[in-house]
């Protein structure tokens, strides 16, 4: 079988996943790593990962405890061998979850928080501007919504939210008073 770096559409894909990975707000190495583990059909070893990718040892190792952080990346053991082993999660559904539920914690949580208590503070004050006030208290309720919102959807079992995932905006019908058309 060809080494996964010896076939030039999965070489694109780790280039380009590093590449978005810049977009999303991820390091490009640690993309890059993910999307070696990822495409990878046996657990690889850091060196082996090192190699691969042409990147230093020091960017794989912060990549792969980046990586387990968000749980898409796991240690394994491999008999015979003492190194520790990586794997990526190939459940794609599970992946975005962990992800989502991952820079939430990171990103959303800490600006409800700290969204809530600015909201508070500019309540007990009469010398701020009513708009001032107001906008902060809309965007706390509405973040403190979408929040509220992703917690509904993520108890949802994986059926579900494939089968809404391909209604797309037909899922529109189903709610009182819409009239969207498909």
């Amino acid at each position: 079988m060809a080494d996964i770096m010896d076939i030039p559409e999965a070489r694109a894909f780790i280039l380009h996943w590093g590449e978005m990975g810049s977009e999303w707000g991820v390091n490009r190495s640690v993309a890059q790593v993910h999307a070696l583990l990822y495409l990878s059909d046996r657990p690889r070893h850091a060196e082996d990962i090192c190699e691969k990718l042409g990147l230093a040892r020091s960017n794989v190792s912060n990549g792969l405890k980046e990586l387990q952080s968000y749980q898409i990346v796991r240690r394994v053991h491999v008999e015979g061998d003492r190194r520790d082993h990586f794997v990526a999660e190939s459940d794609l559904w599970d992946m975005l979850m962990k992800i989502t539920a991952e820079r939430k914690r990171r990103e959303i949580d800490p600006t409800i928080q700290l969204l809530g208590e600015l909201s508070e503070s500019l309540d007990k004050r009469d010398d701020v501007p009513a708009h001032v006030r107001e906008r902060v208290g809309r965007m706390h309720e509405f973040i403190g919504n979408l929040a509220g919102w992703y917690a509904d959807v993520r108890r949802l079992p994986k059926s579900t939210l494939v089968t809404l995932m391909k209604l797309g905006s037909r899922v529109a019908r189903l709610l009182p008073g819409s009239k969207t058309k498909t």
